[in-house]
């Protein structure tokens, strides 16, 4: 009798975690409680010494930190919202900071908005952290990218697309103002849309190293076409918002580069010769030396300018050619004697090479088939450069240091999955942030050498969450298409997966040029939203087409003058091989995808109608020549130069195939994937006489964001695929 009973207790037992567990995620945990969203530093910042990071902190109310890298440990408050308000008193929230040059002030960002993807405009504040007093950047609305002089109390900032600046030890804080500005024909120290979403920087001018140049484009956008579209509001009118958008083979802006004498205020363009973009400005470690990216409209040849600005001579450093396109970074380092550290992909794959002063290669430093993903910076006391890699996998990341000879090279990530790295300055230090598909964000602080000091973030909290719910497991997976290219993919499968039923599957791609949806990271949303699907008893997965990233240039390239054609075919073929899998019904396979990934799915359900029964397309390109210049002709060149590769594979033209169910989404007010794209697609699929379904998400971005927005969107989809698939 007593051993029974002790049987049923200890089933009992063993059961209970299984009880526990079954608690499965449901769209609300996702896109309306937040649930699985990781947690990381906000706002960190290596301080001047190198010893010491800061970052803003809500303990104790909203403060920015200071804190020790040898110990992880905090030093102190450097400043508080708290006591802005006690001595000034005025309640200052600030969103970003910035330190001067001796960090006895701090530059303090309030009231942030965005304009584009990474624009924005701010109340900027100076605070005097020994004096208590607060001072307002002098202009009659928010301003743009003010940062402080590298050696001087003066603040630089664009208001009205001109630049001004603000010196604090002159009397009632002067303000000069220089450069060319003017609404939809002049910008100067800020770029245009077309430069801030394709070349991924928005800040134009750049202090030099002893504070006496800003360096800074001006830009004339007088030629390139007005884009338009409504505002619906909530007035009785719409209003309308307009802007330079440059779509294929149209007029870009005309860039120049200027440079402006502070202490003189003398200002002098410079002459670069013939180019169509200006996709970077650097200085160099020598006070008065720039250096300027040019490239041509093809984008495969790309020259490095080295100008003095005390005298204005220029001089070619540098020059790289493609066979197809050169992608921009931001890897470029000079060293103290003139040499300098660059990436290219000349050998096939993205490594780091040092370049003597003449522009002459003395040394490739990495080799392999396997691309450097990102460079650090180099510590040249020791001669030893730090970068992350894709070495070990395309589907993860880690962190490396080697000797700018190329020798000894370390592994200093420990850990499989996503590494990377934020570097002390100085590169004594810095902190890594790790995540994996099962593990949320972890941030550790290491030293150099990768000996960890200290945990900083683990997100134990949401491990807890995460392990109180009845997943599915992400599992990867390669397979060969009938063209013999092995792709890389995950799969989800139900919790409980029974492999002797059949299974519907939901599809999701991107499939954009040098992108990844195959990876070992941590995902708090799409992941989450996929688990609520596997709950319902779907199979998810995701594969990497040719023309992805992590695998080298000809793999990437592939697609060059061709965007969609071996994308579509990959997906096609992922699909029927996941079909000839026993688990899975073959006729119950969908796909989805959002941008690029809504071309694809687009593209799949058209030139795929035999394959796939279901696409859902949320804001789709669905022809390149509706698309902006600079990304569109980096990998197709121009309409009147290949425009059979644009009409090829564009899904307005392809509508005549489709079969499936088809659910087409966009945001009205998307200044990135116009709205015309879905509207042109609608007029083809009437034409064609094709039934579908259509949502428009009035006066929303290419995001689709904003109160209920997602979790709007997210229902509507989860019952398309439920009713169609």
């Amino acid at each position: 009798m007593t051993r029974k009973i002790f049987s049923l207790l200890l089933i009992f037992c063993i059961s209970l975690p299984a009880f526990s567990q079954e608690k499965k995620v449901e769209l609300k945990d996702v896109w309306k409680r937040y649930s699985f969203n990781a947690q990381s530093i906000s706002g960190l910042n290596s301080m001047k010494d190198g010893l010491h990071y800061s970052a803003i902190t809500s303990k104790n109310g909203l403060a920015i930190e200071k804190y020790s890298y040898a110990s992880g440990e905090s030093v102190g408050v450097i400043v508080s919202a708290k006591e802005i308000k006690e001595k000034t008193g005025q309640q200052i929230n600030f969103d970003a900071y910035e330190f001067s040059a001796n960090e006895d002030k701090v530059l303090l960002a309030t009231k942030t908005e965005s304009i584009y993807r990474h624009s924005s405009k701010s109340n900027y504040f100076v605070y005097d952290i020994k004096k208590g007093k607060l001072t307002a950047l002098k202009s009659e609305g928010k301003q743009q990218l003010a940062t402080f002089s590298p050696t001087r109390n003066q603040v630089a900032f664009v208001f009205e697309n001109r630049i001004h600046i603000q010196d604090f030890d002159k009397a009632d804080s002067e303000v000069i103002s220089f450069g060319q500005g003017q609404d939809d024909a002049f910008i100067a120290g800020a770029v245009d849309w077309v430069y801030e979403e394709e070349f991924s920087f928005h800040t134009g001018f750049q202090w030099s190293p002893n504070g006496d140049y800003i360096a800074y484009y001006q830009t004339d956008e007088r030629e390139v076409p007005l884009f338009t579209m409504d505002i619906f509001g909530s007035k009785l009118y719409p209003t309308e918002e307009e802007f330079k958008y440059p779509k294929a083979g149209e007029a870009n802006s005309k860039v120049n580069i200027h440079t402006f004498n502070v202490l003189k205020k003398e200002d002098k363009m410079l002459m670069l010769g013939s180019y169509e973009y200006i996709p970077r400005i650097k200085w160099t470690q020598a006070d008065a030396e720039l250096i300027v990216y040019s490239m041509n409209r093809h984008q495969n040849e790309l020259n490095l300018w080295k100008i003095n600005a005390a005298s204005n001579e220029t001089a070619l450093l540098y020059k790289e050619t493609a066979p197809c396109y050169i992608e921009i970074n931001d890897d470029l380092r000079f060293l103290k004697d003139g040499s300098f550290i660059w990436s290219s992909e000349k050998d096939g794959f993205n490594h780091l090479y040092h370049i003597k002063k003449d522009g002459k290669i003395k040394k490739q430093i990495t080799k392999g088939d396997w691309p450097v993903t990102e460079f650090y910076g180099i510590d040249e006391e020791t001669g030893t450069l730090f970068y992350q890699s894709a070495e070990e996998s395309p589907l993860g990341r880690n962190v490396y240091s080697i000797k700018l000879n190329g020798r000894k090279k370390k592994m200093l990530s420990t850990q499989e999955g996503w590494n990377g790295a934020e570097f002390s300055n100085g590169m004594k230090f810095y902190i890594n942030t790790f995540s994996s598909k099962d593990i949320p964000t972890i941030q550790t602080l290491h030293n150099s050498e990768g000996s960890q000091l200290r945990e900083i973030v683990k997100n134990e909290a949401l491990q807890k969450t995460i392990a109180s719910f009845a997943l599915a497991t992400k599992e990867f997976f390669s397979f060969k298409t009938e063209e013999g290219v092995e792709l890389n993919g995950w799969m989800m499968k139900p919790h409980d997966f029974d492999e002797a039923k059949e299974y519907p599957v939901l599809m999701f791609v991107y499939g954009g040029p040098g992108s990844q949806t195959v990876k070992n990271q941590y995902d708090g949303f799409n992941h989450f939203y996929y688990e609520s699907l596997a709950n319902k008893g779907y199979i998810i997965v995701s594969v990497d087409n040719r023309g992805t990233g992590a695998r080298g240039r000809d793999f990437r390239t592939v697609t060059y003058k061709e965007l969609g054609k071996y994308e579509t075919q990959d997906q096609i073929s992922a699909a029927k091989y996941l079909g000839s899998q026993s688990y899975i019904d073959k006729d119950r396979i969908g796909i989805w995808g959002w941008s690029y990934g809504g071309y694809m799915s687009s593209l799949c359900l058209t030139k795929g109608a035999d394959v796939f029964k279901m696409a859902i397309a949320v804001a789709p390109v669905t022809n390149w020549r509706f698309y902006d210049s600079i990304y569109t002709e980096r990998y197709m060149q121009t309409p009147k130069e290949n425009a059979s590769g644009y009409d090829n594979n564009s899904p307005v033209n392809h509508v005549s195939k489709m079969k499936g169910d088809y659910l087409l989404v966009h945001g009205s007010a998307d200044d990135n994937v116009h709205v015309q794209n879905t509207m042109r697609m609608i007029t083809a699929l009437v034409a064609a006489n094709k039934q579908f379904d259509l949502f428009i998400y009035p006066d929303k971005n290419h995001g689709i964001y904003g109160g209920n927005t997602r979790f709007h969107l997210y229902t509507k989809m989860t019952n398309f695929i439920t009713e169609n698939l």
